[in-house]
């Protein structure tokens, strides 16, 4: 009779073993049985080991991952049976101050606080009410951060409760071996369908929101917000292209009118950048320069600027000799005077393309030249030395210390816009007299100071007319001009009473 085997899986093994020599009697099966339960309990047990963390015993980064990828996995659905089925949020947190407290109580009570905080987020957790499938899972993601997962979350209402929750615990102080200790978090908060959510996405979108509540103060939670995070995105793609933008060209200039106020006469203009982005159009200042001042470009897009500004005033004057040459106006940063020689490089600009120090006008904002000391103070005290003009755009929005301002080497003010829009009737008849009366204060000591003062966004004929009363020496809006190529600027030479 042929021999038989028998081979089984389970909690025993069993396999067939012939006699010794390899020969038994015909008929007859030898098993071995061997109990693996041991060795399948000590599994677990490593497992659950290597997927919590010791310090809080909550599920850890790794267990976290496996468990969003899994509920990403499943397909969503919705219905009116199950109305939260297909959505998932995620609330996650991060300590406020967590590196002070183990800086100055140590690791020891900081290990316990987190263990606390563990605690108060399990309890918030199960409080969250009755769900199809589980409670949320509270996990430790490392160092301080927390995340709440909730699976099929019913809405965003569902996950700010949540984290007012959260907060609410965490704001009473904790009792950790004596010691009193007070925290506060920071939350973001996503919520989402499962359909077309990957694991990446939503961390980084939490990731993202976390630190808006960070920069929004802290103790606090935020809500993701799309455009909010589009304008994110768009931002770091502009610092990101911004010095290369340069290199390659894409920078032009437009230039708005200064007009004199008594005779509507062109006396120069504002030399105003736009860069022509390949993906994005064309952008005005205000998308860019803000940018351009945190990362550094702004010191060689400035320098761009500079040069091409007055290489610019330098043509029109040798193409119209018979007219007045226009002075150029042109911004200069604060960050331009600390991390470059704009001195040096202003001296030889001018050199290079010929124009006359006295044409040249450098605007700077209020808040950047009120307080100058050291090396900026230098810096303007030198340009003024060569012949360059200095002027204070925005003034009247920030200290608008006249009794600083006449240590300065500054001859141009140019009183913020919203003065003049001021100037506006209140009903449609009688003109506001408080607004009058402080740019006609401002006016007044101005030039008792020396100085010439510019009006900005002038719009209509009656604040044009109104301005020039009280003594305002130039204007400059959309009265005269928008911001216009350089050609244009050419046909306005010696025009005047310039319209729409």
């Amino acid at each position: 009779m042929p021999s038989a085997k028998a081979d089984r899986d389970g909690d025993c093994g069993c396999g067939a073993q012939g006699a010794a020599g390899g020969s038994r009697p015909p008929g007859q099966v030898l098993l071995s049985v061997a109990d693996v339960s041991d060795r399948r309990e000590l599994q677990k047990r490593l497992r659950h080991l290597q997927m919590h963390d010791p310090v809080t015993r909550l599920p850890n980064r790794a267990l976290f991952f496996e468990r969003l990828s899994a509920v990403l996995k499943t397909t969503g659905y919705q219905d009116d049976t199950h109305p939260g089925r297909g959505r998932i949020g995620l609330c996650y947190l991060d300590l406020d101050g967590f590196k002070a407290v183990n800086d100055t109580l140590g690791h020891r009570i900081g290990d316990r606080l987190l263990a606390a905080v563990a605690a108060r987020l399990t309890d918030c957790a199960e409080q969250e009410g009755p769900h199809p499938t589980a409670a949320p899972l509270v996990a430790r993601l490392g160092g301080d951060e927390f995340a709440i997962l909730v699976e099929e979350s019913t809405g965003t209402q569902q996950l700010t409760d949540l984290a007012r929750t959260v907060l609410a615990a965490l704001q009473k102080p904790f009792d950790l071996a004596g010691q009193r200790v007070s925290v506060s978090a920071s939350i973001g908060v996503v919520e989402r369908p499962v359909a077309g959510t990957s694991a990446t996405g939503l961390m980084q979108a939490a990731d993202t929101t976390l630190y808006w509540a960070k920069a929004d103060g802290k103790g606090r939670w935020t809500v993701f917000d799309p455009e909010r995070n589009a304008h994110r995105m768009t931002r770091q793609a502009l610092s990101s292209n911004l010095r290369p933008a340069v290199e390659r060209g894409e920078f032009t200039i437009e230039y708005q009118p200064l007009v004199g106020m008594a005779d509507g006469v062109v006396r120069g203009v504002e030399a105003l950048v736009r860069w022509n982005h390949p993906q994005f159009g064309m952008l005005s200042p205000n998308r860019f320069v803000a940018i351009a001042e945190e990362d550094g470009s702004i010191v060689q897009l400035g320098r761009w600027v500079l040069r091409a500004a007055c290489g610019q005033a330098r043509r029109w004057q040798l193409d119209h000799p018979a007219e007045p040459p226009l002075f150029i106006s042109v911004n200069v940063a604060v960050r331009q005077v600390w991390d470059s020689d704009l001195v040096t490089d202003v001296a030889e600009i001018l050199a290079e393309t010929g124009l006359d120090p006295a044409l040249l006008q450098l605007e700077l904002t209020e808040s950047a030249v009120m307080g100058s000391a050291g090396r900026p103070l230098q810096a303007l005290q030198s340009l003024s030395d060569m012949g360059v003009r200095i002027a204070i755009d925005d003034f009247g929005t920030g200290y608008s210390n006249l009794a600083y301002l006449s240590r300065l080497p500054v001859s141009v003010l140019k009183l913020d816009g919203a003065f003049v829009h001021g100037f506006r009737y209140e009903d449609g008849t009688h003109p506001s007299p408080a607004d009058e009366t402080i740019v006609e204060a401002m006016v007044q000591l101005a030039h008792r100071l020396g100085l010439t003062v510019t009006a900005e966004c002038v719009e209509t004929a009656g604040q044009a007319e109104r301005l020039r009363r009280i003594g305002c020496d130039t204007g400059q809006g959309w009265l005269y001009s928008r911001a216009v190529a350089p050609e244009r600027i050419a046909e306005l030479l010696g025009a005047r009473a310039l319209e729409d």
